[in-house]
């Protein structure tokens, strides 16, 4: 896999990013990263900034709205590496619903594994906390499971899926995603993800009837 989404922050951020300067990379990616594992209400500035090493100095230089600003990017790149995941395990198992679906499962679950089980969705996350967040955050977020569900149902379609059959399944199949994460950190196995994928073989990925 040429992307992962468990690498995606440090990786992206550092290598991927040279027109911006290190200490915006880090603190993008530091965000990222602690959106995920604890949430945005209870992750401050000032941790961001001790874990990222960016100079406070410089914070509201690049980031002049402050951490609102910084949470939109962190949210735009989680989304752009979660889309990137997909479109590429579709393009490999193309007009194969049951191998499409199995090898995101099987992506989702050693990302939680490599994790030791600490990463979250960063919009998951989020979405439990929209009182605390402001309108263009809860629309970003929002946006996310949008367009990560409909690469799901375009592969659907792609498979010979009935328009409304794919999109109803990659609704079901992101919503099972999502509660599988909240599983395997509470019980710190990814067997949740391998029971998903039994579950495929007669729901998501069936043939057409």
């Amino acid at each position: 896999m040429a992307i992962t989404i468990a690498e995606s922050s440090e990786a992206w951020y550092i290598h991927g990013m040279a027109r911006k300067t290190d200490a915006r990379a880090r603190a993008i990616a530091a965000a990222e990263r602690l959106f995920r594992i604890q949430g945005y209400t209870a992750t401050g500035l000032t941790q961001i900034l001790e874990e990222s090493g960016a100079p406070k100095g410089s914070f509201y230089f690049h980031f002049p709205r402050g951490k609102t600003q910084l949470a939109e990017e962190a949210i735009d790149h989680y989304i752009a590496c979660r889309i990137a995941v997909l479109q590429d395990i579709s393009a490999k198992t193309t007009g194969d619903a049951l191998n499409f679906v199995n090898r995101i499962f099987s992506t989702f679950a050693a990302e939680m594994v490599a994790s030791d089980f600490q990463y979250g969705c960063l919009m998951q996350n989020l979405a439990n906390e929209l009182p605390a967040l402001d309108a263009e955050l809860t629309k970003r977020v929002a946006r996310g499971f949008v367009d990560s569900t409909e690469i799901i149902a375009e592969h659907f379609r792609g498979c010979g899926f009935a328009p409304a059959r794919a999109s109803s399944s990659a609704a079901a199949l992101v919503a099972a995603l999502e509660g599988a994460r909240t599983i395997a950190r509470l019980e710190r196995t990814p067997a949740i993800f391998e029971a998903l994928a039994d579950v495929s073989v007669q729901r998501w990925a069936a043939p057409e009837a």
